[in-house]
């Protein structure tokens, strides 16, 4: 335990116009990379801060003004913040919680031995949370900063907080998750300037008071469930590493065959329709047509060329054949009734049969003996020509007597449905023909995932 704690003294007048116009006295717990930025930056907002740790040499560094991480700009702040007397640190856990309202976790959660998330750190804290809040009457608040798995504040962190403090959620104290987006090396920058500030929050909980501490802070407030807040910061990191893998593996291929990789990245960063955008990142069933499938595949030929390894590359088709054999199994679960499969052309609105997708799910049913069904107002075999009519007639001559060219019709006699695309013009009429069926939505539909009477599945949600 300390030997002294002092109180904050009175702040100066704020000068700067993004000083937080709420004053709030914030707890962070783990003076590391992340606490360290977090608490020198909300300190230079105005807010009083308490760094809360349990190394003496962070709490000694932090008390004399000096950062205990390297980060630019930071060292600055943490002097600036410990003058003015905005800042300051402890390793008293009671004294930090009772002279705050609002507790950020901000401990580090490493990887275990099997590759999980390592919470003992985050226990550690919570847990000495939890025992302080006994003694505080006054309603508190707690933040997780660290990045924890989905489901941590509900399944862990809240029964762990009531079982040590004896209070309630959401009556006693509140809690929040607000994971943060820091790059090392640009983190005071990021920030004051992040691409949003997400919180998860219970049903109902508008998350006012981490509103008002990040006022001065100008970005979306995004409030969400916590599961979805938890995922998002891992959904941002792994992906993240997997674009460093492709411009890593791919401009290993394009090196062995003479091609300076950088200039061709920089071509393909300027387009921001496609390639760096929100296109494709939709969680949905697989991916096919005449490009993607095709030029992965000719990409890992270039790769065989040189003796390139490109191993993240060359998971990619196999992964996307996955996703045709996991909806097939969820199919088979149900039994061997009759099936109804809307869409069969690659995607929606073209009639294009090449390395659809659905047909390698058709076929997978068929060739397991299910009675099928297929609907696509685009595919309308009779008036296909060129490459689809090659393409039919080759691979799929079948495919033609299972099709329909009405919603209602191939529902009529089937039980499972299985909705791969749909027109806005078939939705309603599909809605309609529903009744009792079970419904596999591999489109992410909102109609039907609130239709009534049917026993609806998506493939991601």
């Amino acid at each position: 335990m300390c030997d002294f704690f002092w109180p904050f003294r009175d702040p100066p007048e704020p000068t700067d116009a993004k000083v937080c116009l709420i004053q709030m006295k914030i707890s962070i717990f783990g003076a590391g990379y992340v606490g360290v930025v977090s608490s020198g930056c909300l300190a230079a907002l105005g807010h009083e801060v308490i760094a809360v740790d349990v190394a003496p040499e962070k709490i000694a560094m932090l008390r004399r003004g000096q950062s205990p991480i390297v980060e630019a700009e930071i060292n600055e702040l943490v002097a600036s913040g410990v003058q003015d007397g905005r800042l300051v640190a402890t390793d008293d856990v009671e004294e930090a919680v009772a002279r705050t309202d609002v507790s950020f976790i901000s401990v580090g959660t490493p990887s275990a031995p099997n590759g999980s998330v390592s919470m003992t750190a985050v226990d550690n804290v919570v847990s000495a949370i939890g025992r302080a809040l006994k003694g505080k009457a006054a309603r508190h608040t707690v933040v997780m900063r660290s990045t924890v798995p989905p489901g941590t504040a509900e399944d862990r962190v809240i029964p762990m907080l009531e079982r040590e403090s004896g209070r309630r959620h959401g009556v006693d104290f509140a809690y929040y998750s607000n994971p943060e987006f820091l790059r090392e090396g640009s983190s005071v920058r990021d920030f004051h300037a992040p691409p949003f500030t997400l919180i998860g929050a219970a049903p109902g909980d508008d998350a006012a008071v981490l509103r008002n501490l990040y006022a001065a802070i100008e970005a979306p407030v995004h409030v969400a469930p916590y599961r979805v807040v938890e995922s998002a910061k891992y959904l941002s990191n792994a992906y993240h590493a997997v674009k460093l893998a492709f411009a890593n593996e791919a401009g290993q291929i394009l090196a062995a065959h003479g091609v300076d990789a950088r200039e061709a990245f920089r071509i393909f960063r300027e387009d921001r329709v496609l390639n760096i955008s929100s296109a494709y990142l939709r969680p949905g069933f697989a991916f096919g047509g005449s490009c993607l499938p095709k030029d992965i595949r000719s990409l890992l030929a270039l790769a065989n060329d040189k003796d390139v390894a490109a191993p993240f590359l060359r998971h990619v088709l196999p992964s996307n054949q996955d996703i045709v054999e996991r909806t097939y199994g969820m199919i088979a679960r149900h039994g061997r009734q009759k099936v109804a499969l809307l869409g069969l052309a690659f995607k929606q609105g073209t009639d294009d049969l090449r390395e659809s997708p659905f047909v390698v799910l058709a076929e997978k049913l068929l060739g397991k003996g299910y009675d099928l069904r297929i609907f696509d107002r685009s595919v309308q075999v009779a008036r296909l020509v060129g490459s689809n009519r090659v393409y039919i007639d080759r691979e799929i001559p079948h495919i033609e007597r299972l099709m329909v060219d009405d919603v209602a019709v191939a529902l009529a006699e089937s039980r499972i449905v299985v909705v791969g695309h749909v027109g806005a013009e078939d939705r309603a009429p599909l809605c309609k023909s529903l009744s009792d069926h079970i419904v596999f939505d591999l489109a992410g539909i909102d109609e039907l995932a609130a239709q009534s009477g049917i026993v609806y599945q998506g493939i991601c949600w």
